[in-house]
């Protein structure tokens, strides 16, 4: 396969993020889906391509090979694409070359928390005294619901002309089960786009109390 056509398909991959935004929308809040591409600036046949599940098997391979890598950050968040790629071939029994995960680690903004170079996915933080203390100390196993919430925000970004447009989706996740417990879409990444988040998720989960850890 050329590169030209492995990188069409990791930019399907790369626009699930919008096209499962849309489809939330949608199907939480009845958000036109026509008025959601356009704001999002995503095409509706290729929406409903993705919507019926007619996903190309190359782009299918791609959406799996992501999930794992996915998986294997959250458990090792300190782990580099080359180390990431010994893990799907020792503990999946998956075998591609590095820089198919490299790109996949770009598309999916899956970053290192140890080290830093602007060729690879991996990042350093650029202000580490502002990293949120580390409260979970790597168990990323939930027994029941609403006892571990994980949260992130992503960024899409698009251009018209030389102007660049960003939208930002901030959603909250249970690790017991993996579903978004809420999530929220605004034009700027700031403090209220987090609170409004949480506050969502606290009231469609008023019982929640996640323990406090000692």
């Amino acid at each position: 396969m050329g590169r030209g056509r492995e990188e069409g398909c990791l930019s399907e991959v790369r626009q699930r993020h919008i096209y499962t935004a849309i489809k939330e929308c949608h199907k939480e809040h009845g958000f036109p889906v026509e008025a959601a591409c356009e704001l999002l600036h995503v095409a509706h046949s290729a929406y409903y391509k993705w919507a019926s599940g007619k996903l190309s098997h190359r782009t299918a391979k791609n959406e799996k090979l992501a999930d794992k890598i996915g998986k294997i950050n959250l458990e090792n968040p300190d782990k580099g694409y080359r180390r990431l790629n010994d893990d799907l071939r020792h503990d999946y029994g998956i075998y591609v070359n590095d820089k198919r995960v490299l790109r996949i680690c770009r598309v999916k903004d899956i970053r290192s928390t140890v080290k830093y170079n602007n060729r690879d996915c991996t990042r350093r933080a650029k202000a580490p005294q502002y990293l949120a203390e580390n409260l979970l100390n790597r168990q990323f196993h939930a027994e029941k619901p609403n006892e571990k919430w994980l949260t992130d925000v992503t960024e899409f970004k698009w251009y018209e002309g030389i102007e660049v447009h960003k939208l930002y989706l901030s959603a909250i996740l249970d690790l017991c089960n993996r579903r978004i417990v809420s999530y929220v879409l605004s034009e700027h990444n700031d403090n209220p786009l987090v609170y409004k988040t949480f506050d969502k998720a606290v009231k469609a989960n008023p019982d929640a109390h996640p323990p406090v850890p000692q």
